[in-house]
């Protein structure tokens, strides 16, 4: 049994606040109660009141009172934390598509000028453009910002880097200031606890091809295969699965359909009459000819680089090796 006792000093007629909610505690006067709970209370002894409030009643004949709705904190739980997570990760990744896209718009449109029809270049992005889902105004943007004077073009870089457990990462930029991206890149790296790698000591641990996402929860594997067998794809990769991981984490995984930049088109025009949901990659992506285990420690601190890498506005893409 749960008691409360009360004291109140009502010197003005008190403010009547109205609720929806299932639990509301009423104080008064009177007595002290607590709607739709099973509880009881002792009743505080009788109060004097001021004359206005003695003669003061409702219709219903009770003395004046205050309400107070009482209802439980709204809390994020681990499931909507989850999902929370994930459509935040959805968006980076998005983000950073139209971020790289605009860069490669400004840059050709520095090399040849805004003309489609002059400039080659630029209608071979702004067809890449199309293929990606990229909105349009993005891309009329940034023709616009290229002919804004003291805009640069972006350059493109690569940088290597060596995380923990033995695992290897290749960092892809583009920029129109090359000290102050490798500055950054180098300050994030070290303090990550990361090593900068010599040019040319990662690179070959990875190939590059074209990728198109698909949920696990939109294809079956076998529908895939067929899919990529008629378009002339290289494989169709399995996401990782772990002892520990639940219904909702498998749901959640991805295979990926690996082609070329000669069967792209074909591959997605296929997933399309399927009526099969999928990402396109960024314009092509980097995977490793073969991946390296490691502990979760060296896991959870290699995730934490690369994060803070994908954070730095110059940086495009981050690739490991890490299975």
């Amino acid at each position: 049994m749960i008691a409360f006792r009360a004291v109140l000093h009502l010197q003005t007629l008190p403010i009547r606040v109205s609720s929806t909610r299932p639990a509301s505690l009423f104080l008064h006067p009177q007595s002290f109660a607590l709607r739709n709970r099973s509880l009881s209370f002792i009743s505080p002894p009788p109060l004097s009141l001021p004359p206005s409030l003695e003669a003061a009643t409702f219709s219903n004949g009770n003395l004046p009172f205050r309400r107070i709705s009482t209802f439980p904190p709204v809390c994020m739980g681990r499931r909507s934390s989850k999902i929370a997570g994930r459509k935040e990760a959805q968006n980076a990744k998005k983000a950073k598509l139209y971020s790289r896209m605009g860069k490669e718009v400004v840059s050709a449109v520095k090399k040849g000028g805004p003309n489609v029809t002059s400039n080659p270049l630029l209608a071979a992005i702004l067809e890449k453009a199309k293929e990606l889902d990229v909105p349009k105004d993005i891309v009329e943007r940034n023709i616009k910002r290229a002919s804004e004077k003291g805009q640069e073009a972006y350059i493109e870089k690569v940088y290597e880097v060596y995380g923990y457990g033995g695992v290897s990462m290749v960092v892809e930029v583009s920029t129109d200031k090359v000290h102050r991206s490798v500055a950054k890149i180098r300050e994030v790296v070290k303090d990550c606890g990361g090593k900068m790698a010599d040019s040319g000591s990662v690179t070959f641990k990875f190939r590059r091809v074209r990728v198109v996402n698909i949920k696990v929860t939109d294809a079956d594997k076998d529908q895939l295969l067929s899919i990529a067998l008629d378009a002339g794809a290289e494989d169709v990769i399995e996401p990782s699965t772990y002892e520990d991981d639940t219904e909702e984490d498998r749901s959640e995984r991805y295979y990926k359909i690996v082609g070329s930049s000669d069967n792209y088109a074909t591959i997605l025009s296929k997933l399309r009459e399927e009526g099969i949901n999928f990402e396109p990659d960024n314009g092509s992506e980097l995977l490793p000819n073969a991946t390296i285990e490691v502990d979760d420690e060296a896991m959870d601190l290699n995730k934490e680089l690369m994060n803070k890498l994908l954070e730095l506005d110059d940086v495009d893409a981050v690739y490991t090796d890490q299975k």
